[in-house]
């Protein structure tokens, strides 16, 4: 996860990472925007992986700005549950989608 490490801190473009034609370019979708963020608050993301959206990723913002990223197993009969990745699964993920993630994150930050 080094790899995104230059991206905390920095101030998250809210109307570019929910726009769903760009989110489309690198085969994601918002789950979950608030419709005003607050001082502390969470965007999930759906991510297709092995499946249709079977991962989701969180980005946490504080302030407006990126405090943190968690990468999970979504739950298909339970959209509310994440199941934890192991190291090897989150290894393949960004083998497969982390310069996907990166763009996304350089298109989507200030």
């Amino acid at each position: 996860m080094r790899r995104f490490r230059r991206f905390l801190g920095k101030e998250l473009d809210v109307t570019r990472a929910t726009d769903s034609n760009l989110l489309s370019k690198w085969g994601m979708k918002v789950r979950y925007a608030p419709d005003e963020p607050d001082d502390f608050d969470e965007f999930e993301f759906g991510l297709n992986h092995k499946g249709d959206g079977d991962v989701a990723f969180l980005v946490a913002i504080e302030k407006g700005k990126i405090a943190r990223m968690l990468f999970g197993w979504t739950v298909p009969d339970n959209p509310d549950m994440l199941k934890p990745m192991k190291d090897e699964d989150l290894e393949e993920l960004l083998e497969n989608k982390g310069r996907d993630l990166e763009e996304f994150f350089e298109s989507v930050t200030k």
